[in-house]
């Protein structure tokens, strides 16, 4: 009785998992298929001085970025218009539909946004923020 009952069990977590990954496909073809933008991906990276955003934009020019910075967030936008690639050309297949991503992060640290810089190479985005005060610790006695 007992193996039917870890068969069971096993057959519940196969079934459970499979229903999260229909749920996730569902989520994914959503936002795909939706008006909204795209989200690049995104990593980000610390060291003691800087915070290091790197963001995947293959296809847009440095004319097409946007990027706000506030101490404590990050927004990236990137857009071209579709139209003016097209004018003037006759498809046989089209299946390129790059108008716009963004991404909105809100930072771990606090940033000096002022001294931001930002450089576009090979589809990658990297924006540097330097970080606005040094992490300091101290340790706190306990009596």
């Amino acid at each position: 009785m007992k193996r039917r009952n870890s068969a069971e069990e096993m057959f519940k977590d196969v079934i459970y998992t499979i229903k999260e990954k229909q749920n996730d496909l569902g989520r994914t073809l959503n936002e795909y298929t939706s008006n909204s933008p795209l989200k690049p991906n995104m990593d980000i990276v610390e060291d003691e001085e800087q915070l290091t955003v790197m963001t995947d934009l293959p296809g847009f020019k440095r004319q097409d970025i946007t990027i706000d910075i506030t101490e404590d967030t990050i927004e990236i936008t990137a857009q071209f218009d579709e139209d003016t690639e097209a004018e003037g050309k006759n498809f046989l297949k089209k299946e390129r539909n790059h108008v716009k991503v963004n991404r909105i992060i809100n930072l771990p640290l606090k940033v000096r946004s002022t001294e931001s810089s930002a450089k576009l190479e090979n589809g990658v985005l990297t924006v540097i923020l330097p970080k606005l005060e040094k992490k300091e610790t101290f340790e706190v006695k306990v009596d």
